[in-house]
This record gives C-alpha cells, sequence and structure tokens, in this order.
C-alpha cells in the first residue's frame, strides 16, 4: 500500500500512520458526526475525503451521523415549535415523522457522496436494514428511544464487504420510528461490538478545564469530579456520559474531537499527538 498515494499532504507524517495502522488492523472503530459540524459544506465534503481514506487503509469504520440542524430547518417549515426536556427534543407523531424523513436524506447524502468518490457504503436506518431495537425514553419525550438491542450480524456482514455503514439515530418498536440521540446510538453500537474507539465528532475543541485549556488525556475517575464541580456542565455532560457508559462497558477508549480543523480524525488515529480529548477508564 502507497501510503503517500492516499495520504493527503498536509495529514500525519507517513511513518506514524504507518505505526498506527497495523495497531487498528483488526479493531472496530464508529465514528459519529454531529449534525451542527454539517452545517458547513466545507467541512461535510472534508469528512467525506476523510472517511474514504480510513476505508482505503483498511480500517473497520462504522458512522453515525447527526441531524438536529436540517430536522430544526423542517420544523420551522411546518411552523412546528421544538420542545426540550433534559436536552431530547418531546416527539409526537407529526414530529417523528418529519424527523424520519430528514435522518433518511441526510443519510441518502452521505451514502451518495462517498459513493461518487468510489468509496462503497450502505444506509441504515428504519426504513433500510435496522439495527436498532428500542425502548420509549420516558411517556412525557413521547418518540425518543433508548437502544435496548443492536443487531451485530447486519453490521459485520457490511463491514466483511469493505464497506461503511452509515447510521441514522433512528430505532424501530412494534414497527414505531423512534428518535434517538446520536450520542446514545453511537455509544450503544460501541459497547455492543466491543469497539477499540468511539469518537465523537463535534463542534468543540475537546473537554476543557477550568482555565479553558484542552485536556488531551483524562480518566473517568478526573472526569466525575469535573461534573461535580461544574468544569463540565449543560450539553456537554450527555456526551460525556456516553462516554463513560462506553468505555465501562468494554470500549478501549473514546475521542471527543473538534471536526472543524481539516483532516482532524486523522490526526486522531494516526499521529503520536492525536487531537481532542481521549477518556479512558
Amino acid at each position: 500500500m502507497d501510503l503517500k498515494k492516499i495520504l493527503p499532504k498536509n495529514g500525519p507524517p507517513v511513518n506514524e500512520v504507518s505505526k498506527y495502522i497495523e495497531k487498528y488492523k483488526n479493531d472496530l472503530i464508529v465514528i459519529k458526526y454531529g449534525g451542527n459540524v454539517f452545517i458547513d459544506r466545507n467541512i461535510f465534503n472534508n469528512f467525506i475525503s476523510d472517511i474514504s481514506i480510513l476505508n482505503k487503509l483498511g480500517l473497520s469504520i462504522i458512522i453515525v451521523h447527526g441531524g438536529g440542524p436540517r430536522i430544526k430547518k423542517e420544523l420551522e417549515k411546518s411552523n412546528i415549535q421544538s420542545k426540550f426536556i433534559r436536552g431530547l427534543r418531546v416527539t409526537d407523531e407529526k414530529i417523528i415523522n418529519i424527523v424520519e424523513n430528514v435522518l433518511i436524506d441526510f443519510n441518502s447524502d452521505i451514502v451518495n457522496s462517498l459513493e461518487k468518490i468510489g468509496t462503497k457504503a450502505v444506509s441504515i436506518h428504519t426504513k433500510d436494514n435496522n439495527i436498532i431495537e428500542v425502548i420509549p425514553e420516558a411517556e412525557e419525550l413521547g418518540f425518543v428511544g433508548i437502544p435496548n438491542k443492536i443487531n451485530n450480524d447486519i453490521l459485520l456482514n457490511i463491514i466483511k464487504e469493505k464497506k461503511i455503514p452509515i447510521i441514522s439515530p433512528l430505532g424501530l418498536r412494534k414497527n414505531q420510528a423512534f428518535n434517538i440521540n446520536g450520542d446514545t446510538a453511537a455509544g450503544a453500537i460501541a459497547k455492543s461490538l466491543k469497539c477499540r474507539r468511539l469518537l465523537l465528532m463535534t463542534n468543540v475543541e475537546g473537554v476543557l478545564d477550568k482555565d479553558k485549556k484542552l485536556i488531551e488525556e483524562i480518566s473517568s475517575a478526573r472526569i466525575l469530579k469535573m461534573i461535580k464541580n461544574e468544569t463540565i456542565t449543560g450539553g456537554m455532560i450527555p456526551k460525556i456520559n456516553t462516554c463513560l457508559d462506553a468505555v465501562n462497558n468494554g470500549v478501549t477508549a473514546v475521542g471527543i474531537i473538534d471536526a472543524r480543523p481539516k483532516h482532524s480524525i486523522l490526526f486522531e488515529l494516526f499521529s503520536d499527538k492525536g487531537s481532542g480529548t481521549l477518556i479512558r477508564k
């Protein structure tokens, strides 16, 4: 494999890449890209290119995508006001239909963009290859689910064919679609498959200390202290809870990575420095 031909010129050094390819050779990696990251089409195109590179390098990757901003836009078009409880969108019958359509449409966008540059990908959502069975999160939230069971076989068969599963954060219960928090869906899949890595690609640098400096690596115990003393607050807490749940249930390490800089995913996986924050047990 000629790494120089595959890697971008402004990516991680070739000697470091070859070392890490060996390391990840037989492992599964789940990568979740937040919907906020995709507002910028340049970041989206960069993501498509990097995912294609990972596939060419022979890594076994699974992608879970978000879609919050697109959903918000569609709901506004229909004059529907969103109500949130504990950071989760209250989802009635009308809203779940819109959410499902938006996420499936976005899923196709990702798959088609990858296929255009010669990378084979497979859509996974409630209308095609569904892999997630859910239980309702809470009655007050309506059609919002928590993953209860993951169909690993479908995913492993797709990966065996050197294709990339592209997963919408949706699940089924008695043939009814439920919306799932994207981080929660990615965490459940990573746990179910006992993946080496779960990477949450977002639009923040990573976990910051009290002085707003990036923490490059952190243990579960220190994270819990930071939640207690309110260094970590707000929207970062559910993300962190997903990370802690994953590392305590068989995932080797979880990264919270800033998806905005070019090739941040390649630097995280293939360079000594990494990017963002790595959380270990």
